[in-house]
């Protein structure tokens, strides 16, 4: 009776201790290059379409306005140490929150804002420090599940974010 007693207990503590990983209710995913020696990252959540199509998704009302959370509960973190070019666009090093904002027909900017950590639908408009432009294209293979992909060499790289059949993509070199 005490043996079980006591596994009924740390079964217990053991649900407790992993609530708030259960609270948030999905994945988190990261990714990774090095760029001239520093480090580039990216932690994001990943929802799922669950049937949905990214039709659905895009017509749906953003929380946040014109702008798109990239991931699910905590904003997504970008996080560089070095300088990056996106085209004419360059961001410092520093760790920023990454959003999406929908400009127009298969028309998307990459907004890096200086505010990061917190909830994925508290995005201020104020503390963007960069746009970059996304190219949109549509792929065979869907992604149920949000994919974002940091590739690259040593002084340049590649950003890919896809989910469904939608795939939105930015180049940036190391300054």
């Amino acid at each position: 009776m005490k043996r079980l007693q006591t596994m009924s207990l740390g079964l217990g503590v053991l649900l407790v201790m992993t609530l708030p990983l259960l609270a948030q209710r999905g994945m988190r995913g990261k990714t990774d290059i090095t760029l001239s020696g520093k480090t580039v990252s990216i932690n994001y959540g990943r929802p799922s379409l669950h049937g949905r199509t990214i039709q659905q998704m895009l017509a749906m009302p953003s929380p946040t306005g014109k702008f798109w959370r990239l991931g699910a509960n905590e904003s997504t973190t970008f996080s560089t140490g070095v300088p990056l070019a996106f085209g004419k666009v360059t961001v410092p090093a520093g760790t920023y929150s990454l959003w999406a904002e929908h400009v127009g027909n298969n028309h998307w900017e990459l907004v890096f804002n200086t505010q990061h950590g917190q909830w994925g639908t508290h995005h201020n408009p104020q503390l963007d420090i960069a746009k970059a432009l996304l190219h949109e294209e549509k792929v065979a293979d869907s992604a149920d599940l949000v994919t974002i992909k940091l590739t690259g060499e040593e002084s340049g790289g590649r950003l890919s974010i896809q989910w469904g059949d939608l795939m939105l993509a930015a180049n940036f070199r190391a300054q």
